[in-house]
């Protein structure tokens, strides 16, 4: 929990009494690898900090091969299918472990709980949205004006231990080709 907590304070301050009602609505949950953490057509009931491991957000599709990967979550950072979350209602999308993940989760109820009843819960809610529309303005934007040679590139300075991690196929959706043209794509780069 002291690294939720890092995470917060590198923004803003937080008093230990509003951190002692803070923490005391969160509950720690862990998941194997491949686990459904929410599907479509779910309500999102959690706004999640990932302690350990890797979460992927898809949109599915009866065939594997035409589920569509658009985003990825990773250690010391917050996850949810936050439209859903926000508007309590049902998700277009999934969420699935892609590694072993432990996380402290809170649910809306709580959270409302929260930012009525702490001095700094309004704040650490806009940040947190501030934050994640920030990184899906970086991926929509990149989708419009990178090619995926230059997502690809990009993707792997941002984080480099994702191709350890994360399979070829969802790495290859995620930037928009095929598992063939990223083939390609790497073959040219190396």
């Amino acid at each position: 929990m002291d690294t939720i907590r890092e995470y917060l304070e590198k923004s803003i301050s937080i008093e230990d009494v509003d951190w002692e009602f803070f923490i005391s609505k969160l509950k720690k949950r862990t998941f194997g690898k491949k686990i459904k953490l929410l599907n479509v057509g779910e309500t999102e009931n959690y706004i999640s900090f990932l302690e350990k491991g890797i979460v992927r957000f898809l949109m599915p599709n009866e065939e594997a091969l035409k589920e569509v990967t658009f985003g990825f979550c990773f250690e010391n950072e917050f996850v949810s299918a936050y439209d859903s979350f926000l508007i309590q209602k049902p998700s277009l999308y999934s969420l699935e472990t892609l590694t072993n993940v432990s996380m402290w989760s809170i649910t809306y109820a709580d959270l409302q709980k929260v930012y009525c009843e702490t001095k700094i819960g309004d704040r650490i809610g806009r940040l947190s949205s501030e934050r994640l529309f920030l990184i899906k303005s970086k991926r929509e934007q990149s989708l419009l004006n990178e090619t995926a040679e230059e997502r690809y590139l990009k993707l792997f300075k941002e984080r480099p231990n994702l191709i350890e991690k994360i399979p070829l196929k969802y790495i290859a959706s995620y930037i928009g080709v095929t598992a063939q043209a990223l083939s390609r794509i790497r073959k040219r780069i190396s």
